[in-house]
């Protein structure tokens, strides 16, 4: 219980800089009552007007919460999500940070998690963060590759590259906690390819045989593997959309290991992840109500001729 106290209070305390007299809002479902009580301990320590939201657990990432937690996540100064299901792709997630609201989310999260990944030299990962956001700028072609098979290529042209760093002080900030990605929408129809999620895959969780699907114009188009019919039955509850590569993410966190648990594995250094589904978030066209992370090994990523990353090891 000391860890998970230490660790609400860095959240609080460091990565979302709750002053005095501020409204926050923690939303959680049922399955994350522990998590939320210790947020709201630590957000009252400080002296902020806390109050605490339950709902019932999503269906899946990216679906929209009741109606009385987006209203009042429109009035709150800071919103922390610890849900079993990302709210972070999602209209009311989206208007409270037109709002103003600085907002944390952490689907997934864990006490163990918190434990290990939130902790660290944020200063460090924030450089490293902006460092990679100027790696990927304006990138006209994308070339990812992996040992199990991924050889795909994409384009960021016209698109803002975001980071993750832990950093949630501005109004209007948006961040997952743990923290540690740098990431964008690739520009839509310019994914082709071959991708073989080898890691984990939100929505199935840790791997124990690659996924392998074929892209073509920014779908994904055929997927292969003992667990794509799993995979599949998510995605067309949603339709074509759900199909879209949504996402290129870069894992920045050193603290972070290959659980199973996709909020801390997207963030695992020197990892790729690449999202299915929505990503309006990112500055992209595509509105649907699922989006799904899944996480390559050991990855080669070249940006317009210069290989940025090597099997996995960073090179910048």
């Amino acid at each position: 219980m000391g860890e998970l106290k230490d660790s609400a209070k860095v959240a609080v305390e460091q990565c979302l800089n709750v002053k005095q007299g501020e409204k926050v809002l923690v939303v959680i479902d049922s399955l994350q009552r522990e998590i939320g009580g210790a947020l709201v301990e630590a957000s009252r320590a400080v002296g902020a007007e806390t109050r605490l939201m339950e709902m019932s657990p999503r269906d899946n990432h990216g679906q929209e919460p009741p109606a009385a937690v987006a209203a009042a996540m429109l009035y709150a100064d800071v919103v922390i999500m610890p849900t079993t299901k990302s709210l972070s792709h999602t209209n009311a997630r989206r208007e409270a940070n037109k709002a103003g609201a600085r907002i944390a989310s952490m689907p997934l999260i864990t006490v163990d998690l918190m434990a290990r990944t939130l902790g660290g030299d944020y200063t460090k990962m924030a450089e490293k963060c902006a460092e990679y956001v100027s790696l990927l700028k304006g990138a006209k072609e994308i070339h990812i590759t992996s040992p199990n098979g991924t050889d795909i290529t994409l384009s960021l042209v016209g698109r803002e590259i975001h980071l993750d760093n832990g950093i949630i002080h501005k109004s209007g900030d948006i961040g997952n906690l743990p923290a540690g990605e740098v990431y964008a929408a690739p520009l839509e129809g310019t994914t082709r390819g071959t991708l073989v999620i080898d890691g984990s895959m939100a929505g199935i969780g840790l791997l124990s045989e690659p996924l392998c699907m074929n892209v073509r114009n920014g779908y994904v188009t055929e997927i292969k593997g003992k667990d794509a019919g799993a995979l599949k039955e998510i995605l067309d509850k949603n339709g074509k959309d759900a199909y879209n590569i949504a996402e290129l993410g870069l894992g920045m966190n050193e603290r972070a290991t290959v659980t199973g648990n996709v909020l801390e594995d997207e963030k695992v250094l020197g990892t790729v992840h690449i999202a299915l589904g929505d990503n309006t978030s990112m500055g992209g066209i595509i509105s649907v109500p699922s989006h799904l992370d899944g996480i390559i090994l050991s990855p080669t990523v070249v940006v317009d001729g210069k290989t940025i990353l090597d099997k996995g090891n960073l090179l910048y």
